[in-house]
């Protein structure tokens, strides 16, 4: 994209009188799909996407042609609006349902939005000025930050395969807790079926190996919350605007979360075979169990999308 070309034909057919600005943008949508992404006239040798969004009010599907690059193997498209003091209609759209389609002529693909943070912001920025320069002369127009907008493919491109990335890792952590849980409960179970002597008997005790599988489970469910709350749930808040109100849930439920941890990992200290009560242990075991799936499922179901999109697996090999 040369310094002269502007972010979309938006942009210079607001100029024009008489134009009727949705008709041309039909005219120049039809183009781009009957020419395979090659476009003639004023729009020759351009880059451009047709960005496929949700209207933020409406619920609609509205679609916007847009500059399209490519930067790390990610698609960007820039909210300029040729250096308007406001955000384009599409950047609303993406800010309520950051979840989209891309077309660049010779593919088409599902992605998920994001809206990087200013300090990455500003690096992505100068990287696009250096492949289109006329978006620099937008920004000079303007006051308002020019947002970038990083287009999170979902799912593998053709011919590739699938990497697993964070929200599969996530899965997997949860998939571990889950089985941890129900270990402590099996635990729990065989103490209620066992008599006092018959526990005693076991070396080690029941009772020990609970106490120390609590222990182990508990710190792990702690420090799982605890790196969501401190850097995971953050993040994503910022890049993903329309996700922020599922993460304060999600937060919230940690809190909740924990004080049930905590009474549970009190009784278990304190279990004495015998004497403490081990079918309240086993309730209170059954109902932090319920509250983690219901916890787990909706964080799956929320935030896995983008974080697989977004970021690979760690790699602790």
């Amino acid at each position: 994209m040369s310094k002269e070309q502007g972010e979309t034909w938006e942009a210079q057919a607001d100029t024009w009188a008489g134009i009727d600005v949705h008709d041309f943008q039909r005219q120049v949508i039809a183009e781009f799909r009957a020419g395979g992404g090659r476009m003639s006239g004023m729009f020759e040798g351009w880059t451009l996407t047709v960005l496929t969004t949700v209207g933020a009010r409406t619920g609609l599907r509205r679609e916007t042609i847009l500059g399209y690059l490519e930067l790390d193997g990610k698609g960007l498209v820039v909210a300029s609006s040729n250096g308007a003091d406001r955000h384009p209609a599409w950047f609303h759209n993406i800010r309520k349902n950051p979840l989209v389609t891309v077309e660049t002529g010779t593919d088409t693909y599902q992605a998920i939005a994001s809206i990087p943070s200013s300090h990455e912001r500003d690096k992505l920025f100068a990287r696009v000025i250096a492949e289109a320069p006329g978006y620099a002369d937008h920004q000079a127009r303007t006051t308002r930050v020019i947002p970038v907008v990083v287009l999170n493919r979902i799912g593998p491109r053709p011919g590739e395969e699938r990497v697993k990335g964070m929200g599969d890792w996530i899965v997997e952590v949860h998939d571990w807790l889950r089985g941890e849980l129900d270990t402590l409960r099996t635990r729990v179970d065989r103490m209620i079926e066992a008599d006092t002597d018959a526990i005693e008997r076991t070396p080690p005790d029941l009772a020990q190996q609970m106490r120390a599988h609590c222990l182990s489970f508990c710190g792990a469910l702690s420090r799982h919350h605890g790196g969501e709350d401190r850097a995971l749930f953050p993040q994503l808040a910022e890049e993903f605007p329309a996700l922020a109100p599922a993460l304060e849930q999600l937060a919230e439920e940690h809190k909740a979360v924990a004080q049930v941890q905590e009474k549970i990992q009190h009784l278990v200290d304190g279990f004495v075979p015998g004497e403490s009560d081990a079918v309240r242990l086993r309730a209170d075991l059954e109902r932090l169990a319920n509250q983690l799936e219901t916890h787990f499922r909706y964080e799956e179901e929320t935030i896995v999308t983008a974080l697989n999109a977004t970021a690979p697996a760690p790699d602790f090999d």
